[in-house]
């Protein structure tokens, strides 16, 4: 039986506002989601009754806090199928995820004309690491193209022709946070497998909103970010598969992540420690533990259907009723992202005049600059959906793009010089 989506909205204190005198329709989900009240409520008691640093001490307050963050580790392996606590690294993030795995992993094992094979959609952050490990070690990036179009679907067909036994890793969004495909993790890990390559799985669009399983994935690494499944900011999760971790050295030094120091050498402690240098981000990890158990009490099969309902819902609206708007993506199978353009008007501009409907969109280059000059763009607009969004809100994201579109032809014959 699926939650009762609009009483859910209860639970979210930043939706209960208005904007330029609207109510606040918040479509900016693939940026950052909203936080339930529980999360907030879980860093408040936090930093009022258990604040303080972990591992070490031997007081009362020290004791609960590294009970609370151990246990939010095994939170998160729980909440990934993974095998053992010592797979769970928690990061600032995904991008701190990336850029652990490049620098510790990469470094250690790559080579020059070794290849890093990424696709054609990723993320700057899934694909700026990478390219830095290149040039420091000679390696060679190579792509797996989108098929030419809108459809935004990765060409398969050309797989086995990059994917050769030079590749040492394959590193590849899961869910594309500009076309809304979601793409085969488990088929591309296994295909990676057979050619001896690692592989890496952005999950930062779908954690939180598809059902995950490491094990089930075949993955080698696998990365998330809190804020954008209704955890804090600045907190996320590198699982790793533990063969992976034992041999990689530490990304950053200090304290904590050592078994022994002296004035020339020091010992690492095992993983995760080894890569949790320094005071970690106790609270926001155990905040993020909380969003999981939120999540986990509405069912993440039940929030994949009604984010996918909203966003087929929007793109048939548009098709059939706004002609004109170009929609990135499939048709079918997609995610819970809609990205578009409107002829004639900047995304930016677009965003600004759905702001006066109080519609919160996203719009800009969503930071895949190379992906948006294949398809020959430089920005779109952007809406994003989760579950506490609802079908009213569809129906305001369509009058608001109605009225946008009507603006811009008037504005475009407004500003043409007499002699264009």
């Amino acid at each position: 039986m699926s939650p009762s989506w609009k009483n859910i909205r209860a639970d979210f204190p930043a939706l209960h506002q208005q904007v330029n005198g609207k109510p606040l329709v918040y479509l900016d989900n693939a940026a950052t989601s909203q936080k339930p009240q529980c999360v907030i409520d879980t860093l408040t008691r936090y930093y009022t009754q258990d604040n303080a640093n972990i591992h070490r001490g031997i007081h009362a307050l020290s004791i609960r806090a590294t009970d609370a963050y151990e246990k939010a580790r095994k939170r998160a392996l729980k909440f990934l199928n993974a095998a053992s606590p010592a797979d769970i690294v928690f990061t600032a993030g995904t991008t701190d995820s990336v850029n652990l795995v490049a620098n510790s992993w990469g470094n250690e094992n790559l080579k020059e004309n070794d290849v890093i094979l990424l696709t054609e959609m990723e993320h700057h952050s899934n694909l700026v690491p990478w390219q830095l490990l290149a040039k420091r070690t000679g390696a060679k990036l190579r792509f797996l193209p989108v098929v030419p179009g809108d459809t935004g679907l990765l060409d398969l067909t050309k797989l086995s022709k990059v994917l050769t036994p030079e590749v040492r890793i394959f590193a590849f969004t899961h869910v594309s946070n500009t076309l809304g495909v979601i793409n085969p993790a488990a088929e591309l890990c296994a295909a990676a497998r057979k050619v001896g390559a690692l592989t890496l799985v952005d999950a930062a669009q779908s954690a939180g909103h598809i059902p995950l399983d490491v094990q089930q994935l075949g993955c080698d690494f696998f990365v998330l970010s809190g804020h954008k499944m209704c955890g804090p900011t600045g907190i996320g999760v590198l699982y790793g598969r533990a063969p992976h971790l034992d041999k990689m050295p530490p990304y950053r030094g200090g304290g904590s992540m050592i078994k022994s120091v002296s004035y020339f050498e020091s010992q690492w402690a095992p993983s995760p420690a080894k890569f949790e240098a320094g005071t970690p981000n106790i609270a926001d990890a155990i905040a993020l533990a909380r969003a999981m158990d939120y999540l986990d009490s509405l069912g993440r099969e039940a929030i994949a259907q009604h984010d996918k309902k909203l966003a087929a819902l929007a793109y048939v609206r548009i098709m059939t009723e706004i002609p004109g708007i170009r929609i990135l993506g499939p048709a079918q199978h997609r995610s819970s992202v809609l990205s578009f353009v409107i002829p004639g008007a900047h995304a930016h501009d677009v965003v600004t005049l759905a702001d006066q409907d109080g519609i919160a969109l996203r719009g800009g280059h969503h930071c895949n600059q190379p992906l948006m000059r294949k398809l020959g763009l430089t920005s779109t607009s952007r809406a994003s959906f989760y579950f506490y969004n609802t079908e009213e809100e569809v129906e305001r994201f369509i009058l608001s793009l109605k009225r946008i579109q009507k603006f811009f032809p008037l504005w475009c014959q407004a500003n043409t010089p007499p002699d264009a």
